[in-house]
């Protein structure tokens, strides 16, 4: 019976999804047999744990890799990189070194996502698990960033000052931190202190199913929840909106093709590509058009009044 936590389905039905590269060396020294099929080879061994379809390993069985999502990151890469330069530029806009932040903290999980989905580096490698610790810690980050941005948007606190800034990072450094602790944790079995167990276990964690799982998607509802509120009832405009609810709608797509796409693809092409690529596509979209958002609900530089002497 499936738990809460539970991260067998997923290493099984999902290909490339990462948080797997964690398990798969937990139970490579604690439980080898448990790895069958194409995971029992680590040299091309696939993203998964005995996953129905996953992409070999670089170099093995003439595989390229995760060709079409290496792509897309180094697509959004670009787009990502723009975005922050036009960020930049809007020097009077509320809100702009915390969309910065999170547009800065985006960027950063792009490479991490193309080295843990990729297929380059050889599973049950110390290399590639830290790397997908750190891209956890970033995802749980990212999220902050997020609705910290709605947070900021409602002007509780002043943006650009201390008092929202301080706060703002503080929190993205702890759920940085503490995410990549609780996967290194898993993957090394540091302590037992956060999911006691045995090898039979190795696929639960509740603690990283819900910092990469849970906790994403209820940041995500929380802002577009404070947005929709900011920009119909306090801004009362209706163009920001479509805004939001398209960012909103993308986001779903952009889940739904990763968890529900991956697989058919994967088959249908042979084990060459998957859906992350049109996730990642997707996903780079609702960043740009958060972005489109923010810019139409603020202003660009401030306007000094004209100065008539006497």
């Amino acid at each position: 019976m499936t738990r809460f936590g539970d991260f067998k389905p997923l290493c099984r039905d999902v290909p490339s999804y990462p948080w797997c590269n964690l398990f798969y060396r937990e139970l490579q020294h604690r439980a080898p047999a448990a790895l069958l099929g194409a995971s029992f080879d680590t040299k091309s061994a696939p993203v998964g744990i005995n996953p129905k379809c996953g992409i070999p390993r670089t170099g093995s069985e003439n595989s390229i890799g995760n060709v079409a999502n290496i792509i897309a990151c180094a697509f959004s890469i670009v787009v990502t990189l723009w975005l922050i330069y036009r960020c930049n530029h809007r020097k009077a806009a509320v809100g702009r070194v915390e969309l910065r932040a999170f547009l800065v903290v985006y960027l950063f999980t792009l490479p991490l996502q193309l080295v843990t989905t990729g297929s380059f580096l050889q599973q049950g490698s110390t290399t590639l698990v830290v790397f997908t610790a750190i891209h956890a810690g970033a995802v749980a980050a990212l999220f902050w960033t997020l609705l910290g941005n709605a947070i900021v948007a409602t002007q509780v606190v002043e943006d650009g000052t201390p008092s929202s800034l301080v706060p703002f990072y503080f929190l993205t450094v702890v759920f940085m931190a503490g995410t990549t602790y609780v996967s290194l944790d898993i993957a090394f079995t540091i302590s037992s202190t956060l999911e006691p167990g045995n090898p039979k276990d190795s696929l639960h964690s509740i603690t990283l199913f819900v910092l990469t799982s849970i906790w994403p998607g209820a940041a995500a509802l929380v802002y577009f929840i404070l947005m929709g509120w900011i920009v119909a009832a306090v801004l009362r405009e209706m163009r920001p909106l479509i805004y939001y609810g398209l960012a909103g709608l993308l986001f779903i797509l952009a889940q739904l093709a990763f968890f529900l796409l991956s697989r058919p693809i994967c088959n249908g092409t042979n084990a060459k590509i998957d859906g992350s690529f049109i996730a990642t596509v997707l996903d780079t979209a609702t960043v740009i058009v958060l972005y489109l958002a923010w810019r139409s609900i603020t202003e660009d530089y401030w306007v000094d009044e004209a100065y008539f002497p006497r």
